[in-house]
């Protein structure tokens, strides 16, 4: 009687972080996609196509390391509320690889320091550029810009477009997702709670 093993593949290894794809590898990958979806990869149209995926997701997934933030002392300022909105970010779902756009406001109290405004959006990139959850993205936004500032004084809110609840499932356009983090004051002080929700909601309208 003869006997058969069968060995199992051996588990995937994921990429680390900040390293490049094997944009090769991926656009055989997307090649092999489109012949499942019924189409010639080789057509006009096609030909460069899985190429192009490939490099856009080397490219998104590819952020590089956490910007480092730029901080200036102003020894004056006590307990100002500084509120950053208007970022949009594109993410993707991690659980339909679909995008979702996500606004982003946060808010800081300023105690003898301020933070470069431009870094608040490179922050937001960063975080995005990855696949996501909503709910997780303004928890790591949060807690990386309070090491920032060297204090939990931070509230971010995240107001999300997502094409996976949008497009697909229940096809519902109008759908957005709100997500808030609040610490230190902003989560014992409703007024100053208040004050960030409202200025946010405004910089994110406009």
């Amino acid at each position: 009687m003869t006997s058969t093993t069968v060995v199992p593949p051996a588990p995937a290894v994921p990429r680390q972080p900040g390293r490049g794809i094997d944009t090769d590898r991926v656009a055989d990958l997307i090649s092999q996609l489109l012949v499942e979806l019924g189409e010639d990869p080789q057509r006009d149209g096609l030909a460069e196509t899985p190429k192009r995926v490939a490099a856009w997701w080397n490219d998104f997934l590819s952020p590089g390391s956490a910007p480092t933030a730029t901080r200036f002392t102003e020894s004056q300022l006590t307990g100002q509320l500084v509120v950053v909105g208007g970022m949009s970010v594109w993410s993707l779902c991690e659980h339909h690889m679909i995008p979702m756009n996500l606004q982003v406001a946060v808010g800081y109290l300023a105690e003898g320091v301020v933070v470069g405004l431009s870094k608040f959006g490179r922050v937001a990139q960063h975080f995005a550029g990855r696949l996501q959850v909503q709910e997780r993205y303004t928890r790591e936004v949060a807690e990386h810009l309070a090491g920032v500032i060297g204090s939990e004084n931070i509230a971010v809110a995240v107001r999300g477009l997502h094409l996976c609840m949008s497009m697909r499932g229940v096809r519902m356009e109008e759908a957005r997702t709100t997500t808030l983090h609040s610490g230190g004051r902003f989560a014992t002080d409703p007024v100053l709670s208040q004050q960030f929700l409202l200025t946010a909601s405004q910089l994110n309208a406009a």
